[in-house]
């Protein structure tokens, strides 16, 4: 089986080709041209450029060739295939694919909207990847997962209020009040789009709603809980430690965010997914 995923999963070339995954790449262009994600190094400069550039840079979705090959290559070897794209209410990724799987006349794919995006992305992958391992087909897979999406979750705290105002998102004067408060917004991974949780005050502040947040759900503890972080991965380190020790994770990962969904967060954010007990 043939597991197709998109670049806002954060997952690099080198993982890929540890999962035996294939990639469709989102692209991401600053002033001066295209800028490439495809390594961990690459997040790190991207965000060294996504400060000192005035303007924020333009991310737009795969074309439906991209799709279309790997969706050949599975017709000519009569292989099923698994999509799982970035949310649909984060970009129009699905509606690529959906567009290829027309164009290739091959009925033997299926597509899922995550719904999710960075950590929570790769996670609903890393877990078709381990259900292909079982035995799984396509149909079994895709039925798992639309039922997984539903139950994990993923909150962040963002650094500055700076690149919601590039993005338009709040206006200039309040992200320079905002700023001069230290203020840090807490934002969560809701009904496929990004919102806003709320606000804190100062780092040690937006760790403790994260911290609140976490606690207002019944977890699921058979399953990991991933933590993420943009640019610093030093205070990334520091949140999953401390998050660990207070509340007794033993299943935990980190993993850095890339430019996909970074470019709209900024640089010194820190994020916490997990999975919601099955009702």
């Amino acid at each position: 089986m043939m597991v197709i995923t998109d670049s806002a999963s954060d997952i690099t070339e080198k993982e890929a080709e540890e999962m035996n995954i294939r990639l469709v790449w989102l692209k991401t262009k600053f002033s001066d041209g295209d800028f490439p994600m495809r390594t961990e190094e690459d997040f790190c400069r991207f965000f060294d450029k996504l400060a000192e550039e005035k303007d924020l840079p333009v991310t737009s979705q795969p074309s439906p060739e991209e799709y279309l090959k790997f969706y050949i290559e599975a017709k000519e070897k009569e292989e099923e295939v698994l999509v799982l794209t970035l949310s649909s209410g984060l970009s129009g990724t699905i509606n690529a694919a959906n567009v290829a799987k027309q164009m290739s006349e091959y009925e033997n794919i299926r597509i899922v909207d995550s719904e999710q995006a960075i950590i929570t992305q790769r996670f609903l992958v890393q877990k078709a990847v381990e259900l292909r391992a079982e035995g799984k087909n396509a149909q079994e897979i895709a039925a798992i997962l639309e039922e997984l999406k539903k139950r994990v979750t993923i909150c962040g705290m963002l650094d500055t209020l700076t690149y919601l105002k590039k993005g338009g998102r709040i206006p200039a004067a309040l992200a320079v009040v905002g700023n001069m408060l230290h203020i840090k917004p807490v934002i969560e991974l809701k009904d496929k789009t990004l919102t806003m949780l709320g606000k804190a005050r100062g780092r040690a502040g937006g760790m403790k709603y994260l911290w609140k947040e976490f606690e207002s759900y019944e977890i699921d503890r058979e399953e990991p809980v991933y933590f993420g972080y943009t640019s610093d991965r030093e205070l990334g380190e520091k949140f999953m430690l401390d998050t660990v020790e207070k509340y007794g994770l033993k299943n935990d990962k980190l993993y850095p965010v890339g430019g996909i969904i970074g470019t709209h967060v900024g640089p010194a954010c820190v994020a916490i997914s997990f999975v919601k007990k099955s009702l």
